[in-house]
């Protein structure tokens, strides 16, 4: 436990707020910016003297209730209510579900990536938007049933969604999406989508369960990928992934590099669209 450094996050966060952030009346005129002492203990539901001791780096090592109580009453984000934990020497509570809902912020990115096949995929697979680009190149999933969004479902269970994969990645692509669910479903055991995933999954095809008994575990990170595509031919793309920690959400970007004949066969993709693409190619 770092006694100052939490004294000095706590007298900071404090500062911060007036009383109508937190819906308390302003009252007689303040000599100093921010809530009381006494006021955020009441709204932490905490002694006045205890809260104290805290600002001042004397007081005992704060449970983890009364941790999470400071945070709401300080209304601190995310990663703020983290790095609290983090200063009285315990381990954030995970957050065990993954939004849907995507940030108008990432789908401004989303939009302005034009020329490049991206999309936004939460951490077991489910895509939640693309651009053109991306509908071109792996089929457009936003028009599917949202249990055909998955990436990894349709990578094991439908033919068609490896057929843009070489048989020579499939193996290694297929042990990928099986060691990134794993990551997910240890990091939230009580969330019931990633286990549901799993049992389905190991239920219905056998090598997802061979690969799942492996015990490989790993997240989504760049990588270079090959696509088999069915109109401007084999395509090798580098992928980054970028992930927003809030919601669990990934944008996956697959771009060529400049001069190569992938980055060519790119720009005729652009050209040809989705005039010619069916759903039955969409793939992860």
């Amino acid at each position: 436990m770092n006694r100052a450094e939490l004294a000095d996050f706590l007298r900071r966060g404090r500062a911060r707020l007036t009383p109508s952030d937190v819906g308390l009346t302003p009252g007689a005129r303040r000599r100093t910016p921010g809530l009381r002492r006494e006021e955020v203990a009441q709204l932490a539901g905490m002694s006045v003297d205890y809260y104290t001791r805290l600002e001042q780096s004397r007081g005992p090592r704060p449970s983890r209730q009364m941790l999470t109580a400071l945070a709401r009453a300080l209304r601190l984000t995310d990663a703020a209510h983290d790095h609290l934990f983090h200063l009285a020497g315990e381990e954030p509570p995970r957050r065990e579900t993954a939004s849907a809902h995507v940030r108008p912020g990432l789908l401004l990115i989303l939009d302005r990536l034009y020329d490049t096949p991206a999309q936004l995929v939460n951490d077991c697979g489910e895509v939640l938007a693309q651009n053109a680009m991306a509908k071109a190149l792996v089929g457009d999933m936003m028009s599917r049933p949202r249990h055909e969004r998955n990436l990894v479902r349709r990578f094991f269970l439908d033919p068609a969604a490896r057929s843009l994969f070489p048989e020579e990645d499939r193996e290694p692509h297929g042990r990928s999406h099986v060691a990134s669910l794993r990551a997910v479903t240890a990091a939230r055991p009580d969330d019931p989508e990633p286990a549901e995933l799993v049992a389905e999954l190991r239920s219905a095809s056998r090598e997802f369960a061979l690969l799942w008994d492996e015990h490989e575990v790993s997240v989504r990170d760049r990588a270079t990928k090959r696509f088999q595509h069915p109109l401007v031919g084999l395509l090798e793309l580098d992928c980054e992934v970028m992930l927003s920690h809030e919601h669990h959400h990934l944008l996956v970007v697959h771009t060529a590099r400049p001069g190569t004949e992938s980055h060519e066969r790119l720009q005729l993709l652009r050209v040809v669209g989705l005039q010619d693409m069916t759903p039955q190619q969409a793939v992860g």
